[in-house]
């Protein structure tokens, strides 16, 4: 933590977020950037719905040309580097990570991964207190938004977590409405167009006592799992194909999760047999790459119908 601090007060930094950039991975950012002002904020692949509204409401700046800007690479919540612009240099990178650990980035100067962590935004925290920094509060909200998120609105949270957010709201005088504004969003209506297109589209196996679903859409992958998963699937994987390109999101539930199953895991055993990059968490993950999505759907069922009947000792199920 005191080196990559120590490396932050230097500058310049560029603070580099995977395609589709999540609240987690854009507080992180911001954070960072309101203690060390030498950073900018580079989101080439963009942000998600959650994150755009994010920046509007904190204000926050970001460039988003595909032109790197000068300064020495900071990749946060990045699981592997199949999720930055093909082509990016991250050889003397700077690598924060809270996902499952992974040696894709061997060639980063530093990779600093805590999987042990809910969310990216309680290791920048952590990052921030060893810098001895007292961030603003409209930092203190976005770390607090950033958890929300990725706990599921604390739903999977680990004890870390809980302990973060009180402790930003205590240092900070935050208010716990003033958080959830930030990340409450009624869904529009082409996410709930792909949700229903998702369960039209469904097929499910049954293992024992659990149902293994998977889907194909054309967009709101992870919102997709979500319904399904609320229909009564255990655990999902909803894949879209963009010509040579596939995206794949899978959930679980936390039934599975205490059973053993950990998606970011069987992930990216699928992205090394298929030459792409899969991670995450035990709950919720993904892969993209280049190949047929259906064909990546059907690895990743065979792979977690084979996890399953291993975890239940052989429970009869058809599939």
């Amino acid at each position: 933590m005191s080196s990559i601090a120590s490396e932050l007060e230097r500058g310049p930094i560029v603070a580099l977020l995977h395609g589709n950039a999540d609240p987690d991975a854009l507080a992180s950012a911001f954070a960072v950037k309101c203690c060390f002002p030498q950073v900018t904020i580079w989101t080439p692949g963009g942000t998600d719905r959650m994150a755009k509204e994010m920046t509007r409401a904190l204000g926050i700046t970001l460039v988003e040309s595909p032109e790197r800007p000068p300064g020495t690479l900071l990749v946060l919540d990045t699981s592997g580097p199949e999720l930055l612009p093909e082509g990016t240099d991250f050889a003397g990178a700077i690598v924060v990570d809270h996902h499952t650990r992974t040696d894709r980035w061997s060639s980063a100067r530093t990779y600093y991964c805590d999987d042990s962590k809910s969310s990216c935004s309680e290791i920048v925290l952590e990052l921030l207190m060893a810098a001895g920094k007292r961030m603003p509060k409209e930092a203190a909200l976005a770390l607090m938004a950033g958890i929300l998120t990725d706990t599921g609105m604390f739903k999977y949270g680990r004890p870390s977590a809980l302990r973060a957010f009180a402790g930003l709201m205590e240092e900070n005088g935050v208010q716990m409405d003033e958080a959830t504004a930030l990340v409450h969003m009624d869904s529009d209506i082409s996410e709930r167009i792909s949700q229903l297109r998702g369960a039209q589209r469904l097929k499910y196996w049954k293992i024992g006592d659990f149902i293994v679903a998977a889907s194909q859409g054309s967009a709101y992958e992870a919102s997709v799992c979500k319904a399904l998963i609320s229909l009564g699937a255990d655990v999902v994987f909803v894949g879209s194909q963009r010509g040579d390109n596939f995206r794949v999101s899978a959930r679980a539930t936390q039934e599975m999760v205490r059973l053993g199953v950990h998606l970011g895991k069987l992930l990216d055993g699928v992205g090394s047999e298929t030459s792409n990059g899969g991670g995450g968490h035990p709950g919720a993950a993904g892969i993209t790459g280049v190949g047929d999505v259906e064909a990546i759907l059907n690895i990743s069922v065979d792979s977690t119908v084979k996890l399953l009947r291993r975890l239940t000792e052989g429970s009869s199920g058809d599939r």
